[in-house]
């Protein structure tokens, strides 16, 4: 029972921390919260829109835009759940002073809403590429689900591992940004791992959100199209990343509390 009541505790405060969340990032006015689905929906369809602009139809038997969908949002996700942790701390110093209220729930409420407002614009982008004939039913939903949670999961851990070192380090938040565009090559977003020559993949590869988008797209082309991916090499790293992450959280709290 007191394991039930505490569980309860955490998830009350993780929903507050939400709440207050979408409130200071979009106001009370307007579309309001509806920006965490309409954010991500306006890039991606205006990067399709380019993309079947400039590009033929279909890319190695793809079409363009379930190509660039699946991917963009895929991108969409990871940046933003790196982005919003630099400042989760920093910008909630003062919720901290409530003995309940701690780092990790911080993150967890932004990791949570990222992921909400994610999956809930891949479903809305899915499903007017589907109305439009632009692309079919998936092939395989459980693959897809599994590689967009294991996506979440690697996210997570990057995020936090790089929020938690820039809180000691304030050069990393500026260097984050450009390390979000130097891993666009590897990260699959925009290529297929099929189209890098064999003798390059195992080192493509070994980079893990490329078996990520891999999943992802196997689930919604199925057989159609050459996959790669090892289903479990990015939830090891994602938990190998958080375990890390959390040690770090643990230091940075001491340099807080120090401050």
């Amino acid at each position: 029972m007191a394991s039930i009541n505490a569980l309860k505790e955490h998830s009350d405060i993780i929903g507050a921390l939400m709440l207050r969340e979408i409130i200071t990032r979009y106001g009370r006015r307007g579309l309001g919260f509806f920006w965490l689905i309409g954010e991500p929906l306006l890039f991606t369809f205006g990067v399709m829109l380019i993309w079947s602009t400039i590009k033929a139809p279909y890319q190695h038997g793809l079409g363009v835009a379930p190509f660039v969908m699946t991917g963009y949002m895929s991108l969409i996700m990871f940046r933003h759940l790196v982005s919003y942790s630099m400042g989760a701390v920093s910008a909630n110093v003062g919720v901290l002073y409530h003995q309940k209220v701690k780092i990790l729930h911080l993150y967890i409420a932004r990791y949570v809403l990222e992921f909400a407002g994610a999956t809930l614009a891949l479903a809305v982008a899915y499903t007017v590429l589907y109305l439009s004939g632009l692309v079919d039913l998936p092939h395989d939903l459980g693959l897809i689900y599994w590689g967009w949670f294991s996506l979440f999961l690697f996210g997570c851990g990057v995020a936090m591992v790089l929020s938690a070192m820039a809180m000691e380090f304030d050069v990393i938040e500026r260097l984050v940004p450009v390390m979000m565009y130097g891993m666009l090559p590897f990260s699959g977003v925009f290529i297929m791992a099929a189209w890098v020559p064999e003798k390059y993949r195992d080192v493509y590869m070994a980079f893990p959100m490329p078996h990520t988008i891999e999943m992802v797209r196997a689930g919604v082309f199925g057989e159609f199209i050459e996959t790669h991916y090892d289903p479990f090499y990015p939830l090891f790293w994602g938990g190998v990343l958080i375990a890390f992450g959390l040690l770090l959280i643990a230091r940075a709290k001491e340099h807080i509390d120090a401050e």
